[in-house]
């Protein structure tokens, strides 16, 4: 007989291109990482890097719809390279902190962005603006090794460009990012990093049909229901 009171959820995992699954152990967000994207937010300076979380269950896999979710008026996509890590530590330097990734994915960081707002204007915890169900979408895993990617990223809406950049815009890079989230938590392998989103960041409605790239990374498609 098992000592568990109920049995354990199931282990979120995310495919790999070539075969396999990636467990998820938990996901930490940059946020406001593009020079326009945080002016577009009301900010204009080179902060360290902040971190949220959204638990491990807000993944959507891909091929999979997100349903609209509760509470909110003002849906809004982020675009985002998302690093997922192999092995983990603390106090990583920048110079090896590229050594711990597996792969890398296209995700779209979903927000409400009326409670977010609404939580900052009152100077409360983001969470429900962010953490929410199905609000971390991802593509499959494309294993990767050297540098990281640099080029395009690009959601469209109903196949309208709605955010259109580099990933070597980002404020701080990959390496700095895993270095610096490092510096706050023991990372470990099965982490996800969503690396932050540039700017063009807008509403999604019930029937939206959303497609999202990154150059060399791979493609991410669902629909809104």
């Amino acid at each position: 007989m098992s000592a568990h009171i109920f049995d354990p959820p199931a282990v979120v995992t995310v495919p790999v291109e070539g075969g396999g699954a990636f467990p998820v152990r938990r996901i930490l967000c940059v946020g406001r990482n593009y020079a326009a994207h945080r002016r577009e937010m009301g900010g204009d300076d080179r902060d360290p890097p902040f971190f949220f979380a959204k638990p491990a269950d807000a993944i959507v896999p891909p091929g999979k719809d997100v349903a609209y979710p509760p509470a909110t008026h003002n849906l809004h996509h982020e675009i985002e390279l998302v690093v997922a890590l192999k092995t983990g530590g603390k106090d990583i330097p920048v110079a090896k902190a590229l050594d711990l990734v597996f792969g890398y994915a296209v995700g779209v960081d979903m927000t409400r962005r009326d409670l977010q707002a609404a939580a900052r204007d009152k100077g409360q915890p983001w969470d429900s603006s962010k953490g929410f169900d199905e609000s971390a979408p991802i593509s499959t895993l494309k294993p990767w090794t050297g540098p990281a990617p640099q080029g395009r990223i690009a959601i469209r809406v109903n196949g309208e460009t709605k955010q259109d950049a580099v990933v070597a815009d980002m404020i701080w890079n990959t390496a700095e990012i895993i270095a610096e989230a490092s510096k706050l938590w023991t990372l470990a392998p099965g982490d996800l990093i969503y690396t932050g989103t540039p700017e063009g960041v807008g509403p999604l409605v019930r029937g939206d049909a959303v497609e999202g790239e990154i150059e060399g990374v791979g493609k991410l498609a669902f629909k809104v229901v």
